[in-house]
């Protein structure tokens, strides 16, 4: 009998994302938030939860939804902010 840490892991959003060295690494989504008219969501490495985790933007493009690297520095120091910000209430919590 195997333990698993998710009740329903078919159900699991898993996304393959390849790292800056060309390594595909599936990664599933723990956040979500709005900053700006625009949506991100925080992904970790699914075998290795405890890695550092992205921040990318979700855009939509026609009927798919797809996630984008942050490019400027300013959106990044906000959505930065915003994800410390709610760590810092989970912990709290």
């Amino acid at each position: 009998m195997t333990n698993s840490e998710h009740t329903h892991p078919e159900d699991e959003a898993v996304f393959a994302v390849s790292d800056e060295n060309g390594v595909e690494r599936e990664m599933v989504p723990v956040y979500s938030f709005d900053y700006n008219d625009s949506e991100y969501v925080v992904l970790v490495d699914r075998n290795d939860p405890e890695s550092d985790g992205m921040i990318l933007r979700i855009e939509q493009d026609g009927d798919e939804l797809v996630l984008a690297n942050i490019e400027d520095d300013e959106e990044w120091d906000a959505v930065v902010t915003i994800y410390n910000e709610i760590l810092e209430q989970e912990q709290e919590g």
